[in-house]
């Protein structure tokens, strides 16, 4: 055994040197080796087929050609124009590539049945993707597998190839074979013979591609074409005298046709076994339960004359009809030689039914075969639902649709037929090249593509109301979504004047509710149903419209379901349910009476779920408004405290929308514009006095200018804080907004974050820079120069100095305690609030991904009005 060890290991090392060599050849030297070896294989497919047969004493020499033939032509031919070297795809733009690299060295285990075609399948695959191969036969087939390596590995030497590229075993043993296969310089292994050895190669510790046992079941229904499908049956069953692992092994025919599948067999030269001799010919075939070697390979007649029967000469193949399946019958199991079971089946259920029954036999993944007129779809579909098989072919001879290219061109040609997880392996195609080679991927950093939508019109200019709604002459139903308080403002029938004007039908829902939910847009949906309107008109504060787009999004799609698609998402583009396009029944027109939300140019949606809590926040594009009307003239009356707490939800909006990892060129401007007008206007609009009807109008377009800023560049933690704040102790959301915003600038301000939010174009922490600017526009900096972290730091300081000097101006509490939260009920809800706040779909887009505890932390500060950091600064 020692000398056996030695030889193998020169054996190995010689290859390995040669493939070490071959790695390093370019795709034009690869494919002039890859065309010699075929080449050779292709001139020498006779002689050795004789070899073949010589040495088994298996199979039928002109098949064997047709085999070797296969093996050489048909798999050059699907792969000669193959990339396997260098890049196999380079796309620049996406900073894509992807690089072909050889495994190595592949140990490819050749079975008896199939000693040389097997081994020029395998050889020209490891040629055409640059790897070496060592063979080790089956001792009863060791000559005729090692003058198929020789004459390959010749040819490739001869076009350049290392010498050593193809190297064979000359004399294998079981022991030398698990050595090889178990050996650290073998990269792959290419199994192909008994389940026993398959077993063997998975269990080496060594990658391997093992390929299970056939047991062949045909289906033949009462559509099938009779002759096509019988003779299909005689040409695969005595082909190489049924040797091919994918070749017919049981035959089910439906009942009403089964007498004629008979006759037809009888006269194509098939012999069908009487009682007695189905019992002699079943104890020759199976001995102690196992295969009869001795059987394998061989004619009709010859294992005929072995059972002791006496059949005709021209006897092509041996049937015994069985009455049930039994898994101790051996016509149910694999017979590799030219021996068929044959079963009657009530109706096509039953045979399919039994179809598996038999596949899994010992052929589970294998190949299945129907026979069936094809335009019936139904019995094709039914029959592909339920066979178990990695081939499931119809209207073809198994054995030569399963190598595939024969009868069908899609099919890869292949030798090795993988059976997928149903037969223990790990592939269930046909094997090529693709599956011996290594692929490398190189990515470069790209940025994601990005975008700015927002509603395609925007009117905006006191008086706008009439000329805005007449761009939808010729709607004829409208409903009004709002609240009651619109209603008493006068604000509803401002609308009304306008609709009536263009003769458009109207109905007014006013019964939102501060807090939306799906009860009440319930009720609404049965009046908008019934009325069917084709505008939708969402009228008041982020309340009414939040409700409408729900009710216009329940109208279009009445199936919706909220749990699907308030799902969170990390890439809107890529999540988990998809909208659908809405608009096609009815428009959406949206009209601001606060000067807070954006919610007229966003794609986001609030509504709770009244029988369960549950808050259900929907973002998607489809639910952007087609129209937004921001009129001034529904602002003049708001409420002081209403105009703080709208006043600092817009500020929120732009800071956040600028320092999201999604901030861009495109929203950045607006964000910008939206934070000078709060900090120009708020207090005047908040005070009254000199100044209040300009102030008022610029901070509503503040509002709509900061929702065009975060609708496409997205929120941050304060919004996460603030949302979870306002659902659990009922306070206005922008008042929420507004004590947490100095505390979240604060910890999202620093260079060193726990984690960094995650996106290609968020290239480091810059967020703090990102404040520094915003203090440079409102020029809180002016006698700062310079850009280090030091100078950022301080610019941000002073940016947090100044919204809290705003704050106190408009008389927003200092802390959550000082708001009216209840100590007892914050410390109680702490741990879960943190917990919502962290699965809050802004989350996402924070420049600083936060921890849960961070997040506790910071609602902690915000409740006892911990002092700020930046107040102390300069």
């Amino acid at each position: 055994m020692e000398d056996r060890k030695k030889y193998l290991e020169e054996l190995l090392r010689k290859v390995h040197e040669a493939q070490r060599i071959y790695a390093t050849f370019s795709q034009e030297q690869v494919d002039a080796v890859f065309h010699a070896a075929a080449t050779a294989a292709t001139a020498e497919r006779i002689a050795l087929a004789k070899i073949a047969v010589e040495e088994t004493g298996m199979g039928i020499v002109e098949d064997k050609v047709i085999k070797n033939h296969f093996a050489s032509e048909y798999v050059y031919n699907k792969y000669r124009h193959s990339k396997t070297c260098g890049v196999l795809e380079d796309d620049p733009v996406n900073g894509y590539r992807e690089v072909a690299e050889p495994l190595g060295i592949v140990a490819g285990i050749v079975p008896t049945t199939n000693p040389t075609s097997t081994a020029i399948f395998k050889a020209l695959l490891c040629l055409k993707t640059r790897n070496g191969i060592v063979f080790s036969p089956h001792p009863r087939a060791r000559r005729s597998t090692f003058a198929a390596a020789e004459i390959i590995r010749q040819a490739a030497f001869r076009a350049g190839a290392p010498e050593h590229i193809v190297a064979c075993i000359e004399e294998p043993s079981k022991e030398l074979t698990q050595a090889l296969m178990s050996h650290r310089l073998i990269s792959l292994i290419l199994a192909t013979g008994g389940p026993d050895m398959v077993h063997a190669a998975y269990s080496s510790g060594t990658p391997a591609i093992g390929v299970g046992a056939g047991n062949t079941p045909v289906l033949i229904d009462a559509t099938a074409d009779i002759k096509m499908a019988v003779n299909s049956i005689l040409l695969s069953k005595t082909f190489d005298n049924g040797m091919i692992c994918a070749s017919e092994q049981t035959v089910v025919v439906e009942e009403s046709v089964a007498d004629a599948v008979r006759r037809e067999f009888i006269l194509r030269g098939a012999y069908f076994t009487s009682e007695a001799e189905t019992e002699a010919l079943a104890a020759t075939l199976f001995i102690n339960g196992n295969l009869n070697s001795a059987v394998v390979g061989q004619s009709a007649p010859a294992i005929a004359a072995m059972a002791g029967l006496t059949v005709p000469e021209e006897t092509k193949v041996l049937i015994a009809e069985r009455g049930q399946i039994d898994a101790s019958d051996p016509f149910a199991h694999e017979k590799l030689s030219p021996v068929l079971g044959f079963y009657r089946a009530r109706d096509f259920a039953e045979a399919v039914r039994m179809g598996r029954e038999l596949v899994f036999l010992g052929g589970a993944g294998h190949t299945s075969v129907l026979y069936t007129d094809e335009t019936d779809s139904g019995h094709v579909a039914f029959f592909q639902d339920s066979m178990p098989t990695g081939r499931t072919l119809i209207n073809m001879p198994a054995s030569q649709g399963a190598i595939g290219d024969v009868y069908n061109f899609r099919v890869p040609p292949s030798l090795t037929l993988g059976c997928g997880s149903w037969g223990g392996n790990s592939v269930s195609e046909n094997i090529g090249v693709k599956h011996l080679m290594n692929t490398k991927t190189i990515a470069a950093r790209r940025e994601n593509m990005l975008w700015f939508r927002v509603p395609p019109k925007i009117y905006f200019k006191q008086g706008c109301l009439q000329p805005a709604l007449e761009e939808f002459l010729g709607r004829r139903r409208a409903v009004i979504i709002t609240d009651s308080t619109m209603e008493k403002l006068g604000h509803v029938q401002s609308v009304l004047n306008v609709l009536d004007g263009m003769g458009v039908q109207f109905r007014i829902f006013a019964e939102v509710l501060p807090d939306p939910d799906l009860s009440t847009a319930r009720r609404a949906l049965e009046m908008v149903n019934d009325f069917k309107p084709d505008m939708f008109i969402a009228l008041g504060g982020g309340s009414p419209m939040d409700a409408a787009k729900i009710i216009w999004l329940m109208y279009e799609v009445p199936d919706i379901r909220f749990e699907d698609v308030a799902l969170r998402f990390m890439d809107i583009r890529k999540r988990v349910v998809s909208f659908p396009e809405l608009g096609k029944k009815a428009v959406m027109v949206a009209i601001p009476t606060t000067s807070g939300t954006g919610s007229e140019v966003t794609p986001f949606a609030v509504i709770t779920d009244d029988r369960t809590g549950v808050k259900y926040p929907v973002a998607d594009y489809a639910l952007t408004p087609d129209m937004a009307i921001v009129d001034p003239a529904f602002v003049m009356n708001m409420p002081s405290r209403l105009v703080a707490h709208a006043g600092l939800d817009v500020l929120t909006h732009a800071i956040e929308a600028y320092t999201s990892i999604l901030a861009n060129n495109f929203a950045d401007g607006q964000a910008m514009e939206a934070i000078r007008l709060v900090f120009k206007y708020l207090r005047i609009s908040y005070s009254g006095g000199k100044g209040q009807i300009l102030a008022r109008e610029k901070m509503h377009y503040a509002a709509t200018i900061a929702g065009m800023a975060f609708a496409n560049a997205f929120l941050g933690i304060c919004h996460s804080l603030a949302h979870t704040l306002g659902s659990t102790f009922h306070l206005s959301h922008g008042l929420s907004n507004a004590l947490m915003l100095s505390y979240v600038i604060e910890y999202n301000a620093t260079d060193a974050p726990t984690k960094q939010g995650m996106l290609p174009q968020y290239k480091y922490p810059l967020v703090k820079g990102r404040y520094a600017r915003i203090a440079d526009m409102l020029h809180l900096a002016d006698d700062l120069e310079g850009d280090d972290s030091e100078i950022r730091a301080r610019k941000t300081a002073r940016l947090v100095r100044a919204i809290e000097s705003l704050k106190a101006d408009t008389d927003i509490p200092a802390s959550l305690r000082e708001a009216g939260v209840p100590e007892q009920a914050f410390l109680s809800r702490l741990d879960d609030m943190a917990e919502q706040a962290f699965d809050d779909q802004c989350t996402v887009a924070n420049p600083r991904y936060p921890l849960i505890a961070e997040l506790k932390e910071l609602y902690r500060k915000a409740y006892y009005g911990e002092p700020l950091v930046s107040l102390n600064g300069r």
